[in-house]
């Protein structure tokens, strides 16, 4: 039941999570609850054991789990959850035309026969699908099932960009039975639709990883799309969960089934598929036989010698633009660095104008005429000559902005859209960035990641990726695969219908051997080599990775708490404890950080792991007051 509680000289908006019955020692002090707010439950027992297991395995607090879950509005103390006859909020109904649901191929048949022979035996199925081989149909047929049976359905995508299409296709098969929910809905519709899921009923609810934590009862099957995104993992603030694994345990509880969908797995998944933890079910090819991409190395260092460059266009690339261009198909641009460039840099003594809260030269963004911090949002206008020293200051590397420039100069014809953060701000500027690229309203699309995740054009003859190398070249075990999986995604919005499409992917390192796997559309040869290398360094899936971050705006004082915190760790899990760890970018946001890390064998005792580390935690924060200590459960 949601109650007030006096906390302070506050009244607070709190649940009640159990009845306390054992004798209370006399230090602590007991206050009055005002009132109960409803009539009725607020979170229902399935959803507490849920958050239960969430603050339990990521190590935080149920209460953060709590602020996660609960809409804004529900945390308001004149909210009702009993019905009335007219409410200010009222879930969209769906005017269209419903139409039948399209009958499957021999491929998708397959595929979904052997999804519910998995099923028997197995929880968790792993559809490893090539872009364009008609996932999304198996899944409206599988869903159709389970609504049929009275059953709830979980359909959950790692962007909200994916919502905008996927949510007119499910709407024109299943009508009002179609829910959205997440953070760009508004609030009164968020508390309306967990109003109404307390009340059971079968319904699609598609969303963002938020939408594992709703009250669910009934469940019948869980998809979680694009497996393999970073997006599904809550970064800041607690609790810092996998959406994935919340959604595994959450049909774990309920007794539903999972279906895990993509075209690149998770190097953990596809490990786990094939040591039988889960059932695997492939699709190999694209719906209606359509080709796979043709994917082109261009070798950036000798288009460079050659002189045979356009800003930052090859000479193949601008030649193949505008032979697609004519033809009257589509052309993506993927760059994954917003603004106008990374940076400017001083001739003369080499430095970037800086931030002065973190560690990080300031972006350039040239149409809002300032330089800006993509880490704690500090601004300030171009400057003229360097801060440091007076030199000249020049342009270095670029971002979609300065492509968009480039692009209205060597193709002046062309209509142009750029999709990135900087022109995604507003609620429906997803939609209608998506909505008039698919009119084919705009010949050349240029975004970041947001257009390689899941979305369809029937009309895209060209993508090319401008620079490959900064996918490739970043400070992590998973760089490689992430580079594999995202431009094979970006690769797989070329050609969908129709006729084969092509990619070009711009490089400095055109020997790479992710490169060549991207290629050659070789996954099985990527993962090969990728979970040899896990095993050998002590990686996931083999281990678990606990990473312990430490912020102070003294960095004496971080250091000192850091090599507390590692010492004790030695003490206990011994060499499992890296040293202390300066990470890329120290300072945000003028927090000193440091970083300590524990590999925990795969077989060993996770859960009196996670306690010890608790007790070291607790014992340095009594010495370290101040120092905010953050532990990682799975980073990514």
């Amino acid at each position: 039941m949601r109650v007030l509680v006096p906390l302070g000289t506050k009244q607070m908006v709190g649940i009640v999570l159990r009845e306390h019955t054992e004798p209370i020692p006399d230090a602590i002090r007991l206050r009055d609850v005002i009132m109960a707010l409803d009539e009725q439950p607020a979170v229902n027992p399935a959803q507490l054991a849920l958050w239960q297991w969430i603050a339990d395995y990521y190590m935080c607090h149920i209460g953060d789990v709590m602020a996660a879950a609960l809409p804004a509005r529900v945390c308001d103390r004149t909210y009702s959850f009993s019905p009335v006859k007219k409410r200010r909020v009222k879930l969209p109904e769906y005017i269209g035309e419903i139409e039948d649901i399209h009958p499957l191929n021999d491929e998708q048949q397959r595929a979904k026969q052997e999804i519910l022979q998995a099923w028997q035996t197995q929880e968790t199925v792993l559809l490893h699908g090539v872009t364009a081989s008609g996932k999304t149909e198996v899944y409206i047929h599988l869903i159709q099932e389970q609504l049929a049976q009275g059953h709830q359905v979980l359909y959950l995508v790692p962007e909200i960009a994916l919502t905008t299409q996927l949510t007119d296709r499910l709407q024109r098969v299943f009508g009002d039975q179609v829910v959205v929910y997440h953070s760009r809905v508004s609030d009164g519709l968020r508390a309306e639709i967990y109003r109404q899921q307390l009340h059971p009923q079968p319904r699609l609810i598609v969303g963002a990883r938020s939408a594992v934590l709703l009250p669910f009862s009934g469940l019948g099957l869980v998809i979680v799309d694009e497996e393999h995104e970073t997006s599904y993992k809550q970064q800041e603030p607690a609790p810092r969960y996998h959406a994935r694994s919340a959604a595994i345990m959450l049909a774990h509880q309920q007794g539903a089934k999972v279906l895990l969908g993509t075209a690149t797995p998770a190097v953990e998944t596809y490990h786990n598929a094939l040591s039988g933890k889960y059932g695997l079910v492939s699709m190999t090819r694209r719906y209606k036989d359509i080709e796979l991409p043709k994917v082109t190395l261009i070798d950036l260092e000798r288009q460079y010698h050659r002189r045979e460059m356009y800003g930052h266009f090859s000479d193949p690339l601008v030649e193949r633009m505008r032979e697609v261009l004519q033809a009257g198909r589509q052309v993506i641009l993927f760059q994954n660095r917003r603004g106008y460039a990374p940076q400017l840099q001083c001739v003369s003594c080499g430095q970037p104008p800086r931030c002065p809260n973190c560690d990080v030269p300031l972006t350039l963004h040239m149409q809002a005429h300032e330089l800006r911090c993509h880490y704690c949002g500090h601004a300030r206008a171009i400057p003229s000559i360097c801060p440091a020293c007076g030199g000249e200051l020049r342009v270095r590397g670029f971002g979609t902005e300065r492509l968009e420039d480039e692009v209205a100069q060597y193709f002046p014809e062309a209509r142009v859209l750029r999709m990135d953060l900087d022109t995604t701000r507003q609620k429906t500027a997803y939609q209608d960035i998506i909505d008039r690229f698919a009119r084919h309203e705009c010949d050349i699309l240029i975004g970041t990641q947001m257009v390689s995740k899941g979305l369809h054009f029937d009309d895209v003859g060209l993508v090319a990726v401008l620079s490959a190398d900064h996918l490739l070249n970043q400070p992590d075990f998973r760089a490689y695969e992430r580079a594999f999986q995202m431009l094979s995604q970006v690769a797989g919005r070329a050609g969908r219908k129709g006729q084969q499409g092509e990619v070009i992917i711009q490089t400095w390192q055109r020997d790479n051997g992710v490169l060549r796997y991207v290629l050659n559309h070789d996954y099985e040869a990527l993962y090969q080599e990728q979970i040899a290398e896990r095993r050998q360094f002590h990686y996931p899936p083999f281990y678990r990775i606990i990473e312990l971050t430490l912020r102070h705006r003294d960095e004496q004082a971080v250091v000192e708490a850091a090599r507390l915190l590692q010492r004790r760790l030695q003490g206990v899990f011994a060499e499992r404890v890296s040293g202390v760890v300066v990470p890329s970018i120290a300072r945000v946001q003028n927090q000193h950080i440091r970083l300590v890390r524990l590999r925990i064998e795969a077989g060993a005792n996770i859960v009196r792991a996670k306690q010890m580390v608790a007790e070291q935690i607790d014992y340095v924060q009594t010495r370290h007051k101040r120092v905010q200590i953050i532990a990682d459960v799975d980073p990514q």
